[in-house]
């Protein structure tokens, strides 16, 4: 916070600031007396209306047209206007001697002559200065730093421009003396201010009250023309002729003589002659301008000062002129928008203004403008402003300042003139700077100012108990201005710095007042302030009961003070006493005290006047007297009761204060005028006093019936009916009297209809139901029958009602006792109940009774429940809970909730806690779950999770089960039992150990699965593994879907071969329900012989189609269902015919070999040696699949059938084939079919269906091919061609190894041999030890060749050899673990040998 700089102004605090509400905004007197206490702390306060209440500017803009007040800031303030009188005295004494007053400057700053002359005169004048040297400690006073030899030049100064006026003061006959200027010195302009009073303020007002303050008391002396020198050189021709006759005349004062008449000088006041020689000291020349002598001088210079007062300004002003003006003046001021002018700035400039008087800033207010004259700024009934039905209620409001002062509450309403100002509002129109200055209300009123629109308005005040103390501040810091006006305070024409006040100890409070709010002053509160710029305020007067002794104080200071009254305070006293009929109680105790003032000194006075001698008294109506006609002429108050006249001067009057005073005549001549006498005044003292004391014997008498009984009901009815007549307004006595009359006459009513039986229906909040709502409850009849007792008045009904309650308390002891019982019994409980049917009262014990049955219905509920635990659910407990919460409370009903409340705490933790274990992730295992189950179990309760956990725990012990059974014994499980076991597994909750290792063997089987399919089948094929793995079940249904007509035979054998195995479903169904591999083995082997069957029969029937024909276009064949044509190819299978363009296999056909159509050609085919390898890993995995199954038969077979084809001897069989092309000339064809024995077409048909790439197939249909149907010497359209490779047989030789296990053995070199198509059976020369020991064991032998050839024993029971590669093991895996064959580890295993 940055510390203020010298002579800156520092605000004071700020002044109490309101805000009422809107109930407390409606009654205007009401609310500034409950914030009094507050606010007269600080003699100002502000009230902020409620945001809504906006009244219309009401003013009629058109018509307001006035002048304002000139106000010239640095004469507004005490010692600034002290030191301008001052240097204005100084500047006239040196005029009178003919030179020009300039200040001088010291230190870059003008000198303060008026300072600088008081402290001189304070340390005992220029002389006593001079000798003891003290001119350094006056320059320090004044200011300036010590050690600049400034007391020199102020002494020089002094000696110069003050010392002649002090000496010419103190009466000596100066010598003429002469000023001397530094150039640097300042002109002074002397300000006048006596000249300018002359201009007068204009009479606004019938009854103008504050224009007589601008009125000057001093009446100023006729100017005079200026006085002329007497010397021939100035005087003009004629003059000089009318003159000469005069010279003679004039003789010199000093010396007598008339003689050298140019040296004789005429002064221009008095016309004396003086010799310019005879001066003390002699003049060397006649002085150039206008001259004084010594006498004239003194005179002049001796005059008293004249008042001061504002001028008016010398044009008139509309309100938007004027408004044009002071925003303009403000703006060029400032140097900025006036809007943007911040408060604290032109507060600080303000008071920087007033106090120098360097700067002279003149402004204008347009103040004390009559608003009768041109319309309040409130709307006002009757007047030209027409109000909206929106603002009909500012009419009348409190709150309008021109019905606050004459409001019912308000005193002035008893003053029967409009007193401008004080009853009717003035107006106010400011501009930047434009003040009003410190006093108080007229009568030590109180004021209200609203400001309608515009700038701020700044305000300062001081509370009234410190108004004494601010003017004796003001007296003592500017004397010489009391000295001249002792009202000077009164005539609101000077204002004093607020930090010069409080820096004397007078408190002082400020606030900026903005449009829309009240500034309200109280009683003796002195206050000022100016205006922040362009803005419309009124205000007005209002006097409340508090102010009467405070008004009466003031008409004795304005006595002392000798300053005029506004009105008469007696008669407005006296006003009021007659109508003290109507008059409110607390104003007329008020209005008694000061009326009692008022006769007592009256009648002192009197006795006083007669015992001076005045016998004469005339009695005289004072109210048709002007204010004038009956003044004091000694103190101006105005006379009404009494004054004292005298025909010697009948247009005097004097107060009976001053009778001595009115003239010099004797007191018996004088007449007594008076408005009352003596016994006229006490009867109306007494009306009021009546009036007042009748409230207070009403009120005393209305507490003595409200505190004590036994006064009959009808008097309280007439205190009522006497306080509504009179107009007593005590609110809260009154309210609760009539409350005692109003709860009276309902008790006498409710008591007369329960003894009628005519009671209304009433309603009751709170409390049990009634068996009747007309009923009182016990309770209510207890309190109406006290209710009886303490009414101050007696009810006939009182003992009527007393016996009811009698009998009722009876009952109510003979229940307590019953219900007192732990266990009462319900007969007991009904009796009682039917005892209460006789009382007409709603007795408390009846729903305690039916509380107890309640609660005895709920215990059994309870019980009942409790012993059905397997219905007892959670909605059970709840419900009963919630009706037990609704029973009243009992110890059993306690000890059952408690009971009932711990079993649903523990079941809803239960199940909470059991919702958690299921929904656990990752899940729980199986112990704890179960140790959860057994507790869960002792709770008697139906609990839905917990039933939910034992079905889990169930299912997962039964999984559990189902887990260690598959495989219990080393059994291999079924892949469907696998997955179904999986899959269950996911909707059961709980950590099962085994699913893991589960899922991973299944997991395996579809790893399995997926590298089987890649190896068996084709690209886009329609084939599932299984079926391309199983014997065909569904051979030639696709062509029979597609032709027209079914051979009959091949549908016969079809319907002869019709089983339950009629698709890869019911296949791979039976595969997965047979309990082993024998009986998958036994299944598979059914299917393999009714594929036989069925294929054997297909091939018959599509070569009968074959043969040759009358007709052969009628014959469909191939995709297409067309005739035969062209170049046709044959399915060496199913030996149906396709057109070779239809079938793009047969595209690239060499021949030698066999082509299949796209229903026969199943898989790709793979060679054995990759096929054995996924039977090998799939006896690792331990899993059995219907897949797996087929995939083991179809090794199975296709060994069995190389067995078949290298022991079969019947291949020299002579087979007669025939061409398509020999029988059907027509159809040419490409290809060879054979005609074979049923035993060779099996063995080879058989051969075709084997999904599985073996040598021994296509040597068998080459060896077949090239040995009957030889290669045709050219190539013909109608046969197929192959390029001659003769395939040699070689017969493996047998193995020769020794007996070492899982050791890699050495084949002996044998001689190979090559066989024929005729001799692929075995060399049945080895025997069969040999054998034994050179073969593999596998059934699906795959008899590798090499030099080495690695073998493994089995770790199993048999400790049988087999080949590494048979078993789809490898050299390392067979060194570093255990291998078990299949026939060990299943031994329902059939190897087929």
């Amino acid at each position: 916070m940055t510390q203020p700089q010298l002579n800156e102004f520092i605000p004071p605090p700020e002044c109490p600031v309101f805000e009422p509400s809107w109930e407390e905004f409606a009654d205007p007197f009401a609310y500034i007396n409950k914030i009094r206490p507050i606010a007269e702390k600080t003699g100002i306060c502000k009230i902020r209306p409620p945001p809504e209440w906006q009244p219309p500017f009401a003013c009629d803009v058109d018509r307001l047209k006035f002048t304002p007040r000139i106000q010239r800031l640095n004469e507004l303030e005490a010692q600034t206007r002290v030191k301008l009188n001052f240097l204005d005295q100084i500047a006239k004494f040196w005029e009178l001697q003919g030179s020009t007053l300039k200040i001088p400057h010291v230190e870059r700053k003008i000198l303060d002559l008026y300072q600088l002359n008081k402290l001189v005169n304070e340390e005992g004048g220029f002389d006593a200065v001079c000798r003891e040297r003290r001119w350094t400690k006056i320059s320090v006073k004044m200011g300036f730093a010590p050690g600049k030899a400034i007391g020199s030049h102020l002494r020089a100064h002094y000696e110069r421009i003050l010392y002649p006026y002090n000496l010419f003061q103190t009466g000596a006959n100066l010598p003429v003396p002469t000023l001397t200027h530094d150039t640097k010195d300042k002109e002074y302009t002397p300000h006048d201010l006596p000249q300018r009073q002359s201009v007068q303020p204009q009479e606004t007002c019938s009854v103008a009250r504050r224009a007589k303050r601008m009125r000057s008391e001093v009446r100023f002396r006729e100017s005079r023309p200026n006085l002329r020198r007497r010397m021939g050189t100035y005087l003009a021709k004629a003059e000089l002729d009318v003159l000469s006759s005069q010279v003679d005349t004039y003789m010199c004062l000093v010396c007598g003589s008339g003689s050298s008449e140019d040296r004789l000088l005429l002064c221009d006041g008095c016309d004396d002659s003086y010799h310019i020689f005879c001066l003390i000291p002699p003049l060397h020349e006649v002085p150039k301008g206008d001259w004084r002598c010594p006498k004239c001088l003194a005179q002049e210079c001796g005059k008293p000062p004249v008042a001061f007062g504002f001028e008016q300004a010398g044009r008139s002003y509309t309100l938007q002129a004027f408004g044009d003006m002071a925003d303009s003046f403000k703006s060029d001021y400032f140097n900025m928008p006036v809007h943007m002018v911040p408060t604290e700035l032109v507060e600080k400039e303000f008071w920087r203004l007033v106090s120098t008087i360097e700067e002279d800033v003149t402004v204008e207010y347009g103040a004390d403008i009559a608003s009768k004259e041109f319309g309040s700024g409130f709307p006002v009934k009757n007047s030209h402003f027409e109000v909206s039905s929106d603002d009909e209620h500012y009419l009348t409001s409190g709150w309008n300042l021109n019905n606050m002062p004459v409001l019912d509450a308000s005193v002035l309403t008893h003053i029967t003139a409009d007193i401008c100002g004080m009853k009717v509002p003035w107006l106010y129109v400011g501009m930047c700077f434009s003040s009003f200055c410190w006093h108080i209300e007229d009568h030590w009123s109180y004021s209200i100012n609203y400001l309608h629109w515009g700038e701020p308005k700044t305000w300062y005040g001081a509370p009234g108990y410190a108004a004494e103390h601010l003017e004796s501040v003001m007296k003592k810091l500017a004397p010489e201005l009391f000295e001249s006006q002792p009202d000077l305070l009164h005539q609101l024409v000077t204002i004093m710095n607020p930090n010069t006040l409080m820096n004397n100890g007078v408190p002082i409070y400020r606030t900026n007042q903005c449009a829309g709010e009240f500034v309200i002053t109280f009683p003796r509160a002195y206050h000022s302030g100016f205006n922040q710029g362009f803005n419309f305020a009124e205000a007005v007067n209002f006097c409340t009961m508090d102010w009467m002794p405070i008004g009466r104080s003031c008409v004795g200071h304005y006595r002392q003070l000798s300053r005029y009254c506004v009105f008469s305070h007696d008669e407005m006293v006296c006003n009021m006493a007659l109508k003290a009929d109507t008059m409110d109680v607390d104003l007329a105790s008020a209005l008694l005290e000061d009326m009692t003032t008022m006769v007592k000194e009256e009648e002192e006075l009197r006795v006083k006047i007669k015992k001076m001698g005045v016998v004469q008294s005339r009695q005289v109506d004072y109210e048709v007297l002007p204010d004038e006609a009956r003044q004091c002429c000694k103190c101006r108050t105005t006379c009404y009761l009494s004054g004292i006249t005298c025909a010697c001067s009948p247009d005097k009057m004097a107060c009976l204060y001053h009778a001595q005073d009115l003239c010099s005549c004797f007191h018996s001549n004088l007449t007594l005028h008076y408005k009352f006498t003596l016994d006229e005044l006490y009867p109306l003292m007494e009306s009021v006093k009546l009036r007042a004391e009748s409230y207070k014997d009403w009120l005393c008498s209305v507490q003595d019936i409200v505190e004590n009984n036994g006064a009959k009901k009808r008097e309280l009815h007439g205190f009522v009916e006497q306080a509504e007549t009179k107009a007593f307004h005590q609110a809260s006595l009154l309210d609760q009297l009539r409350t005692l009359i109003s709860e009276a006459d309902k008790v006498a009513a409710m008591a007369q209809q329960l003894l009628n039986g005519k009671r209304q229906t009433r309603y009751r909040s709170g409390g049990g139901k009634s068996q009747n709502q007309n009923e009182l409850t016990v309770e209510e009849l207890r309190s109406f029958v006290q209710q009886l007792d303490n009414l101050p008045c007696n009810i006939r009904q009182a003992p009527l009602l007393k016996d009811l309650l009698t009998r009722v308390d009876d009952f109510q002891q003979r229940s307590d006792r019953l219900l007192s019982d732990e266990s009462p019994s319900p007969q007991e409980l009904q009796d009682l109940l039917d005892v209460s049917l006789g009382l007409d009262v709603e007795l408390p014990q009846l729903p305690l009774l039916r509380e107890r049955l309640e609660q005895a219905r709920w215990l059994e509920a309870v019980q009942q429940a409790s012993s059905r635990s397997d219905s007892l659910c959670l909605d059970t407990m709840r419900r009963l809970i919630d009706q037990g919460v609704g029973l009243a409370p009992h110890s059993s009903v306690e000890r059952a909730m408690a009971r009932l409340q711990e079993l649903l705490t523990v079941s809803e933790q239960w199940e909470e806690r059991v919702l958690s274990l299921m929904d656990a992730r990752p899940y729980h295992s199986i112990d704890t779950l179960d140790a959860a189950l057994q507790e869960v179990e002792n709770i008697p309760a139906y609990l839905p999770n917990c039933l939910q956990l034992k079905d889990v725990v169930t299912k997962a012990k039964k999984w559990l089960h189902e887990a260690e059974m598959l495989q219990l014994g080393g059994r291999i499980p079924v892949l469907d039992s696998l997955s179904e076991l999986v899959l269950r597994a996911e909707s059961i909750p709980v950590r099962l150990e085994p699913l893991s290792r589960l899922e991973a063997l299944v997991s395996d089987v579809q790893s399995w699965k997926e590298s089987a399919a890649k190896t068996f089948l084709l690209k886009n094929s329609p084939f599932s593994l299984l079926e391309v793995l199983c014997p065909r079940c569904d051979v030639g249904s696709a062509h029979q879907k597609c032709r027209s007509k079914k051979v009959k035979d091949a549908s016969q054998l079809n319907k002869k071969a019709s089983t339950k195995l009629e698709s890869v479903c019911d296949v791979e169904r039976a595969l997965s329900e047979s309990k082993d591999s024998a009986s998958a083995m036994t299944t598979l082997s059914e299917v393999r012989q009714r594929e036989m069957e069925i294929l054997l029969a297909l091939r018959a029937s599509n070569e009968s189609r074959l043969l040759p024909a009358e007709n052969s276009s009628a014959l469909s064949a191939c995709v297409c269902q067309k005739a035969p044509s062209g170049a046709m190819v044959q399915c060496e299978l199913c030996r149906d015919i396709f057109h070779r363009d239809c079938v793009l296999s047969a595209a690239d056909l060499e021949y030698g070999q066999a082509w299949f159509c796209s229903l026969c050609q199943r898989s790709r085919k793979p060679p054995l040696d990759k096929v054995l390898p996924l039977l090998a890993s799939l006896q690792r995995i331990r899993v059995r699949l219907p897949e797996g199954d087929a995939l083991r038969f179809l090794i199975e077979r296709t060994v069995r059938w190389q067995h078949r084809v290298q022991m079969s001897s019947y291949l020299t069989q002579e087979i007669n084939g025939s061409s398509f092309y020999t029988e059907h000339q027509s159809v040419p064809l490409q290809g060879q079919h054979l005609r074979l024995g049923p035993e060779l077409e099996e063995l080879m048909v058989e051969g075709f269906l084997l999904q599985v790439t073996l040598p021994e197939t296509e040597q068998l249909y080459r060896y077949l091919l090239y040995k009957l149907v030889p290669l045709p010497s050219q190539s013909s359209p109608s046969k197929r061609r192959k390029d001659s490779s003769d395939s040699q047989h070689s017969e493996k030789a047998k193995k020769s190894r020794k007996k070492k296990p899982k050791k890699s053995k050495e084949r002996s070199d044998e001689s190979k041999r090559t066989c024929s198509p005729s001799h692929t059976v075995s060399d049945p020369a080895l025997s069969d030890s040999e054998e034994d020991y050179s073969l593999c064991a596998a059934p699906w032998c795959r008899e590798p060749e090499g030099d080495e050839v690695n073998w493994v024993q089995c770790d199993g029971s048999c400790n049988q050899w087999f080949h590494q590669v048979c078993v789809g093991l490898s050299a390392e895996r067979a060194e570093k673990e255990d291998y078990v064959c299949i026939s060990c580890t299943q031994p329902d295993y059939d190897r087929g040998e």
